[in-house]
């Protein structure tokens, strides 16, 4: 002990060892390694997930609120599908058929209706991953989306009676064409979605040459192979089995594909 006094006495300070700067800093067993910053402007896929269903849920309301006009106007709008028929009825062959189809009538009337709101609830969860370029390229193409499938309902619309005529015309006085409510309007509904949906082709293609996985060159170079796609396509997607709704979707379907290659060619790509 003397000697310890003696030698802190004489000046000799105890020198402390302190920790290098390269040196990380001791960690407690139980404390979880830092996770890395997010970058700003990215989500988690949590995040993701919590958009979508915030977007699905805005598109069922605006559905359900379609809907609910379909109910209010179904009589009417009923009438108005069963006018390209000679006699202007259809039966009912059970209890419950005259229920669902004014649910199917009241539906498809909604879904038609929130058009825009689920037209613009899919660009408001696509467009966060997009450049600003990309965004004012698309942006204009919202509306036009909307017009093409107004397009395509419309178009169904004035084929259904030659649709219909065309499949009567095979009934006589032996196979009466006396037409059960249910699948008549299975067939007019599906034929109006399936027109309005598919003549949104050319706005995926116009998207898909945006970010470069399409060019005009390579469309009109695949010609061939489209015309004899859109011809099977046409033919399986239209319901009935007659010839003037196929004929109607190919020649649609190709006019607009010729002009989709135009507009890309227009736009440098």
């Amino acid at each position: 002990m003397a000697d310890v006094e003696a030698v802190t006495d004489g000046g000799v300070v105890p020198r402390v060892t302190q920790p290098s700067e390269s040196t990380p800093p001791p960690t407690g067993s139980g404390s979880p390694p830092a996770r890395p910053a997010q970058p700003p402007g990215e989500m988690s896929l949590v995040e993701h997930l919590s958009e979508l269903r915030t977007r699905i849920v805005r598109v069922i309301l605006a559905v359900a609120a379609g809907s609910v006009v379909g109910a209010i106007f179904w009589t009417n709008i009923r009438d108005v599908l069963l006018n390209p028929l000679p006699t202007g009825q259809v039966q009912v062959l059970g209890p419950g058929d005259a229920f669902v189809i004014f649910l199917r009538i009241s539906i498809i009337t909604g879904i038609i209706l929130a058009m825009p709101v689920i037209l613009w609830q899919v660009w408001a969860f696509v467009a966060p991953g997009l450049t600003d370029s990309e965004k004012r390229t698309v942006r204009p193409w919202i509306p036009l989306a909307l017009l093409f499938f107004a397009l395509g309902v419309v178009l169904a619309y004035v084929i259904l009676p030659y649709a219909v005529a065309f499949l009567l015309g095979f009934t006589d006085d032996r196979l009466v064409g006396n037409l059960a409510a249910g699948p008549y309007f299975d067939f007019v509904t599906t034929m109006f979605l399936a027109f309005g949906i598919v003549l949104e082709f050319p706005i995926v293609l116009y998207g898909l040459s945006r970010v470069g996985i399409v060019t005009s060159a390579l469309l009109a170079r695949s010609r061939r192979v489209a015309i004899l796609g859109i011809a099977i396509f046409a033919a399986a997607v239209t319901p009935g089995g007659d010839l003037v709704s196929p004929a109607a979707m190919f020649l649609t379907m190709y006019l607009l594909f010729e002009g989709t290659i135009f507009f890309i060619r227009r736009s440098g790509k």
